[in-house]
């Protein structure tokens, strides 16, 4: 099978060996010092990650830019100033600085695309022809909404201003949809949304106003990728167990991260209550056994996802994180090693830890 033909089959609910993964770094120099600590480059061509991100359709669409080090503002398509100096970037200035839309213009959808972003799509899929590629409109529905408000007053807005949020939601929804439209002119396999609704310990606005503002818009931009023929991707940090059912019932594929320090999302147990509706792509400690573990800890954690979170399909093994700065070479190397090492030889029946 190719990986393309694996994710397919993962997110059909079918077992595969080996397991489709992804393996990412958050900042360039961490792939160096693992150059440095193998003494050669081979390892990165060892590595074959799953799926594969397309260019996105236009970089300020969403964090719009890497940490300089210094002091640097720039402003996204949406009128909303970054301070690049830290990592990641910081909102400095909202669009809206009151609780209403009059008189705000959204980006054109011309201008959201780079010029030849069809172009460089088409030949990022033509140049991977066996893997499973996506590409991400940028900030989701929920972020924009803190985006154009800043953050303090989009949960004000959400008690204080519903009616005004939940129009800020709609309007924020029909856009993204234009720009979901023209990036399934282009033969992606999926749309990877991103979208954090959730905290160490729950959801940021709460399970019911979650419900009501957001829920019934994430189904009209599932169902026009669904209709499309694609598939559909949300990437999620925090804690969101109690909406599971809810991105189920609304038609969400596979949903990424599944950060196992937030509260409820140990990914045994959700694959065990959830596993047969859903895939998860994630479920590997970025914020303890990555950094904090022994090799032979990682190892054996990636032991355990294989075995119980690939049994029966619907798994794709990821940190939840793309490795972080500060993680010792050892561990990444660990990864590495434990990710592509699957091999053939890996058998579902074996008993798990």
């Amino acid at each position: 099978m190719t990986p393309k033909q694996r994710v397919y089959a993962q997110i059909n609910h079918q077992e595969t060996s080996p397991v489709p993964y992804t393996l990412t770094f958050e900042t360039p120099d961490l792939a160096r010092k693992l150059d440095a600590y193998y003494g050669d480059l081979a390892w990165r061509n060892r590595l074959d990650n799953h799926i594969v991100d397309a260019p996105m359709p236009h970089p300020l669409l969403g964090i719009p830019g890497e940490r300089t080090g210094e002091a640097a503002l720039i402003k996204d398509l949406f009128g909303a100033q970054w301070d690049l100096h830290k990592r990641p970037a910081h909102l400095v200035g909202p669009p809206l600085t009151s609780p209403e839309l009059n008189g705000y213009t959204f980006p054109p959808i011309s201008a959201c695309f780079e010029p030849d972003w069809e172009t460089a799509a088409r030949a990022f899929i033509d140049a991977h022809p066996d893997h499973f590629v996506v590409a991400s409109p940028g900030f989701g529905i929920f972020e924009r909404t803190w985006v154009l408000r800043g953050f303090e007053d989009m949960l004000s807005d959400v008690v204080l201003e519903p009616a005004f949020y939940e129009g800020m939601v709609e309007a924020i929804t029909d856009h993204q949809l234009q720009i979901v439209d023209r990036m399934l002119k282009v033969p992606l396999d999926g749309i990877l949304f991103s979208d954090d609704w959730g905290y160490q310990d729950g959801v940021l606005i709460g399970v019911e106003r979650w419900r009501k503002f957001i829920k019934p818009h994430l189904r009209r931009l599932y169902d026009r990728v669904h209709q499309a023929g694609r598939v559909t991707l949300n990437h999620v940090c925090g804690s969101v167990r109690e909406i599971i059912p809810d991105i189920i019932e609304v038609g969400l594929d596979v949903l990424e991260s599944v950060q196992p320090e937030a509260s409820g999302m140990n990914p045994y147990d959700l694959k065990r209550e959830f596993g047969s509706d859903i895939t998860f792509w994630g479920g590997l400690g970025s914020q303890s056994t990555i950094p904090y573990g022994t090799p032979a800890e990682i190892k054996s954690e990636v032991t355990r996802l294989l075995r119980e979170m690939g049994a029966g399909g619907g798994y794709i093994l990821a940190p939840s994180k793309g490795i972080q700065p500060g993680t010792p070479p050892e561990n990444m190397a660990a990864l590495v090693e434990s990710f592509v090492e699957q091999g053939a030889s890996f058998s579902y029946s074996m008993n798990c830890e």
